[in-house]
């Protein structure tokens, strides 16, 4: 079984601000896309579309959501953010490009990034036929964060 690897890599908190999205992307910056950025770059907790919006609007009072749908699809086509989905749930929008899964607390609905252990080899737990090319894996978990009683 072939198996590739991303090649996308996290910039740095100090390089990778809205201001260097079209030196990073080649994508034409956009007030509205700047901003959009911004505010997944700023609060990094998953927010859906609609959570976006809020955000957006309180420096863009006229934005519409339908341009905020625009610049979400149009960020993640250039590979500036990853769309996550999760089972009858809206999709959430991920600035971390470093390879990394996901863990939603069934209980509050929150969404955290979550690492994978540096030399773990996802293929020794897929049983996958040999003539396969894995391009793309997400790992999502979900569950509950275990509070100690104390």
């Amino acid at each position: 079984m072939k198996y590739k690897t991303s090649s996308k890599t996290d910039t740095s908190d100090a390089v990778k601000t809205a201001s260097t999205l079209p030196v990073i992307s080649g994508l034409r910056l956009t007030k509205q896309r700047q901003e959009v950025y911004q505010v997944l770059l700023e609060q990094r907790d998953h927010p859906t579309a609609n959570e976006v919006y809020h955000r957006v609007r309180k420096k863009l009072p006229s934005i519409s959501l339908a341009t905020v749908y625009n610049c979400l699809e149009a960020l993640v086509n250039h590979g500036l953010v990853n769309q996550v989905n999760f089972e009858r749930s809206s999709s959430r929008f991920c600035p971390n490009l470093v390879d990394h899964g996901h863990f939603q607390d069934t209980r509050t609905g929150r969404i955290y990034d979550i690492t994978i252990k540096e030399g773990v080899d996802l293929r020794e737990f897929i049983n996958l036929p040999d003539d396969v090319c894995v391009e793309e894996a997400q790992i999502t978990l979900r569950g509950s964060i275990i509070t100690p009683q104390g």
